[in-house]
């Protein structure tokens, strides 16, 4: 059976999310944040040297990297559902998408969290910070645009991916200025998978 090291409040919610939508049997391997620092327990290193979350074992395969865990549980149980094959048209972009969440994306939002933390040492670095993340939120709502899902009519692994990135960047209202992923994020957080998702990996609130 599939496991995941799951940490709380972290990226690795959406990998439970993703088995969720898949329908596969999965057992979780709980660890709890630090009420201080808030960083991941030592223990996370037993499942891996870097003891980040999330990690997947299934069977002799393990993987560190939500991109990677993802793009693995499409094209080995998504049954041509979730993403299309190399090859196929559509393939690129969805890979494109893929890789930009954690890639491009979360360097931005990451910088504004770890700054958040130095009071005005990091006032000369906010602007810059600041412009990369709004750059960001423009690429992701005018690739959004009207459509329900980023890739397609259905819900593939980048909606998955990239929910995690909008919820974090709507800690402090950050998708105000882009009401079409605002409803997506709300689309998403709707679904029926996600809430099981939530329910097996315990509370999930970002930012705190």
């Amino acid at each position: 059976m599939i496991k995941v090291h799951h940490l709380n409040n972290s990226r690795s919610q959406r990998i439970l999310w993703m088995l969720e939508e898949l329908g596969v049997d999965y057992e979780i391997v709980h660890y709890t944040r630090d009420l201080e620092t808030r960083l991941a327990p030592e223990s996370l290193k037993e499942a891996h040297p870097l003891g980040k979350s999330p990690v997947l074992e299934d069977g002799d395969i393990k993987i560190a990297e939500s991109g990677a865990i993802i793009d693995y549980l499409v094209r080995t149980y998504g049954q041509g559902k979730f993403g299309p094959a190399p090859g196929d048209a559509g393939y690129e972009t969805y890979n494109e998408w893929l890789h930009y969440v954690e890639g491009s994306a979360m360097l931005p939002l990451m910088l504004a969290l770890y700054t958040s933390r130095l009071g005005d040492a990091a006032e000369p670095l906010r602007p810059r910070i600041m412009s990369e993340i709004m750059n960001n939120m423009t690429y992701m709502a005018t690739g959004l645009g009207a459509n329900e899902y980023f890739c397609g009519d259905h819900l593939t692994g980048v909606d998955v991916h990239i929910t995690f990135i909008l919820e974090a960047a709507n800690v402090n209202g950050g998708l105000a200025a882009a009401p079409n992923l605002l409803a997506f994020v709300e689309r998403m957080q709707a679904r029926d998978a996600y809430k099981r998702a939530v329910e097996r990996g315990g509370p999930y609130q970002l930012g705190s």
